[in-house]
């Protein structure tokens, strides 16, 4: 477990697609869907070929989905 001198900013968190699916409530092949069409927020591929996204990268994905009411 990670003290809290040991913990990353929310900016710097770097979130798993399992996270960020289970975050949003869609499959898994739909973010793929998203990503092959260029829909899904920033990704970064790590060299051991994981995909991860940054919370910043998500919040602000989000952001611009937002629809005024």
């Amino acid at each position: 477990m990670l003290t809290p001198q040991h913990a990353k900013p929310a900016n710097r968190q770097l979130l798993s697609i399992a996270a960020v699916c289970e975050e949003l409530d869609v499959a898994q092949s739909t973010f793929y869907e998203w990503r092959a069409t260029n829909r899904a927020p920033r990704c970064i591929k790590l060299p051991n070929g994981a995909v991860r996204i940054r919370r910043a990268d998500l919040d602000a994905w989000l952001e611009e989905r937002e629809v005024a009411a």
